[in-house]
């Protein structure tokens, strides 16, 4: 199920635009990253502190069935709002890639896992070695599975 709540658009236009295109069309429209052509999935989070729904299109990065969040906005010194949300809320994350939204729950990676990952998100979007390069931060990664329906968190 799709996160219930309040949804805060995103204050950004583009991004803005983007997730309401791609969830009018189930994804067959604003599906990729403006003339790139690098296909993105949105990801719908909980607000850390205000608990209202946000939504998110990011670099599509799969494997096998589980998905990367890559928070590099950019290059930018401050992590993207969303890794809070993620940081507060894990199991309360939903994937959209196509026309049907799925439950997750998100972990942070470190170590190994994590540089595998890092190499699966810039083989799909090298510009993220080079945001790496701009901030003294270490660019965080999440890997999103699906939440287990057995055993809602």
């Amino acid at each position: 199920m799709p996160l219930e709540g309040e949804y805060e658009p995103s204050p950004d236009r583009r991004s803005r635009e983007q997730v309401e295109r791609y969830e009018a069309t189930g994804g067959r429209e604003a599906s990729t990253l403006e003339d790139t052509g690098l296909p993105v999935a949105v990801f719908t989070t909980r607000g850390a502190s205000s608990g209202k729904v946000r939504k998110t299109p990011l670099m599509r990065v799969e494997h096998g069935g589980a998905y990367a969040m890559v928070g590099s906005q950019g290059g930018a010194p401050e992590d993207p709002a969303w890794v809070a949300n993620l940081r507060t809320h894990p199991d309360q994350v939903t994937v959209q890639d196509g026309p049907e939204p799925w439950d997750g729950v998100a972990r942070e990676v470190t170590g190994e896992e994590k540089r595998q990952w890092w190499e699966r998100a810039v083989a799909a979007y090298p510009p993220y070695a080079e945001y790496q390069q701009r901030t003294d931060r270490e660019i965080p990664v999440f890997v999103v599975e699906r939440a287990d329906p057995a055993n809602p968190a």
